[in-house]
């Protein structure tokens, strides 16, 4: 048997994976454990509870895996700061004392913190484990892949051709100019926090006319080759590793919007520097497709392959851009792993060192239910703890159903937990897929965030052309790609439609029983299989994993009317 542990962290979104003879057993971010939001830190919590469980302890593993080159990393970042001097005067203390102080170690720390020998802990690079995390999940016997970050190492973009077990580099391209880190500093030139905050822009670009394509090309240019140059006149990134953009963006684009002021876009009360700010994310998500297409067209020139095109690295959860790729690149399928970040780079990791142990093809990723479950019991003591009420019921879906239909907002814990950012309806939020009202409310009352944030549609796996344009089943397995809402369905799917008429679709299967369960209920009593899906979370808060996560998330959400878990209801006393 070959038990391989792949591990990222160290930047942002740390987190751990198990693969047993090819096969996903469990995986899992660090942040989920530490409720850290994006918790970079070595994921020694995550790792040993995939380890536990999958019944396994740290001496059962016969390799430990990091994500990145850590000699490679510190090449960069000496090489990067000294080729900026001056300009880097202020980073490069702080650079080369974060990576000489605990970085260049990492595999000595994961041996000593797991409790490993330190001949078992070894290293692949960035961009191979995106490459390896998104090729070998889709099953694809052949595909063409892209990965596109901010860095990894010296790497930002990078075209592979997958073929069987093996994974060949056809071209990369090299820091600063990266895609990633143009869309990071329009993100916090937004104001909202970068490695967190990109969702938002992308979500306020349905708000906005893309009336600033002019500027954003000349922030960004494209090349014949696809490849991506950008004005660092305009940006920080390669001069000072705490902020995004520079005195350029501000004279070409105005001053910053600051951060955690109210929006104003809706009603009456619209904001005309709100809009304008609307109209930049509109224009840079436009920039941001463009610039994709013409590089997803050159690899695929490049590798020969157009039947498959897959996807990773953080820019892989833009979910509008993935959808594009979709339509216009040229592929007949477009496959993203639900946990394309730095996440992922685990998930790759532990995938390259187990083909390399045994010579054969992992298994592909069919869900994302990869992390610890919940003890119903242990919730249910837990609960009636904090003063709730816990029933058991006789028929779980049909209740979720009730509530719905009743116009509730109910939470969903079923089984085990889902890999990557979104929820699937293993830790989500239920609500019933309009008015346009309810939207604003979970926005505003219970999610605490910005009123043009959008939640997703659950739709029944087989129904979901009924309803939605554009709706592709590997993007809409793990809510990584967007389709079009009926115009005829609009009014009735208002909470989960766009302002732009979009909407990131989910297909439920039985992977998620609970969820399908309930789907078909509803359709059952005649009611359209759709839900408002949104993760189980507070405002800057990783999603629930345990039980005490659920029951404070409980006490925390009054609007919030009642949990299901397994056959268990948990009601507000």
């Amino acid at each position: 048997m070959s038990v391989v542990l792949g591990v990222s962290g160290l930047y942002h979104d740390s987190a751990a994976a198990l693969v047993v003879d090819g096969v996903v057993v469990g995986a899992l971010q660090q942040e989920r454990i530490s409720r850290i939001k994006n918790d970079p830190r070595l994921p020694l919590d995550a790792a040993r509870a995939v380890l536990d469980d999958a019944g396994m302890a740290a001496g059962d593993v016969d390799e430990v895996v990091f994500y990145e080159n850590p000699y490679a990393r510190l090449e960069h970042v000496l090489v990067s700061t000294l080729r900026g001097f001056p300009r880097t005067f202020r980073q490069f203390p702080r650079a080369m004392a974060s990576q000489l102080s605990h970085k260049l170690w990492v595999k000595d720390d994961l041996a000593r913190g797991l409790g490993v020998e330190r001949k078992k802990v070894t290293h692949v690079s960035h961009h191979e484990s995106h490459a390896a995390s998104t090729f070998f999940a889709s099953g694809a016997a052949r595909a063409t892949i892209l990965c596109v970050d901010g860095v990894g190492e010296d790497t930002s973009t990078s075209i592979w051709r997958g073929d069987g077990t093996t994974l060949r580099l056809v071209r990369h391209q090299q820091f600063p100019h990266s895609l990633g880190l143009f869309y990071a500093a329009i993100t916090a030139w937004l104001g909202f926090r970068v490695m967190e905050g990109e969702q938002q822009v992308m979500g306020l670009a349905a708000c906005g006319a893309p009336r600033f394509l002019e500027e954003m090309q000349r922030l960004a240019r494209g090349h014949d080759d696809g490849s991506v140059e950008l004005d660092l006149s305009c940006f920080a990134h390669h001069t000072d590793d705490r902020l995004g953009y520079s005195d350029g963006l501000v004279r070409l684009l105005g001053p910053p919007r600051e951060r955690g002021r109210p929006w104003r876009l809706h009603g009456d009360d619209i904001d005309d520097d709100d809009r304008r700010y609307a109209d930049v994310a509109s224009s840079a998500q436009r920039h941001l497709e463009t610039l994709l297409l013409a590089l997803a067209k050159q690899a695929r020139a490049l590798t020969g392959i157009d039947d498959v095109l897959c996807l990773a690295g953080g820019v892989a959860l833009n979910a509008c851009a993935n959808s594009r790729l979709h339509e216009d690149a040229g592929f007949a399928r477009v496959f993203v792993q639900p946990a394309a970040g730095d996440a992922g780079g685990a998930l790759g990791a532990a995938y390259l060192a187990s083909i390399r142990r045994d010579g054969t093809r992992p298994q592909p990723l069919l869900h994302a239910a990869l992390g610890p479950a919940v003890s119903t019991s242990i919730l249910a003591d837990t609960a009636r703890a904090a003063g709730f009420v816990v029933n058991t019921i006789d028929d779980p879906a049909e209740a979720l159903a009730r509530r719905i239909v009743a116009g509730e907002v109910t939470a969903v814990v079923d089984g085990r937990s889902e890999w990557g950012p979104r929820a699937l309806g293993h830790r989500s939020l239920i609500a019933g897929p309009g008015p346009r009202a309810l939207q604003d409310r979970i926005n505003v009352v219970i999610k605490r965030r910005e009123p043009f944030r959008p939640f997703a549609p659950a739709v029944l796996a087989g129904h979901e052309q009924t309803y939605f344009d554009g709706v592709h089943d590997d993007l809409g397995r793990f809510m990584t790609g967007v389709a079009t809402t009926k115009t005829a369905w609009r009014e009735a799917l208002g909470a989960v439609t766009h302002d732009d008429g979009s909407a990131r679709v989910q297909v439920v299967d039985t992977h998620a029983p609970l969820l399908s369960a309930t789907l078909t209920t509803l359709l059952k009593q005649g009611a359209p299989p759709v839900v408002l899906n949104t993760s189980l979370n507070g405002r800057r808060e990783p999603v629930c994993q345990g039980a005490v996560d659920v029951v404070r998330f409980l006490l925390a959400h009054n609007d919030v009317a009642a949990a299901i878990v397994d056959d268990v209801e948990i009601t507000r006393s």
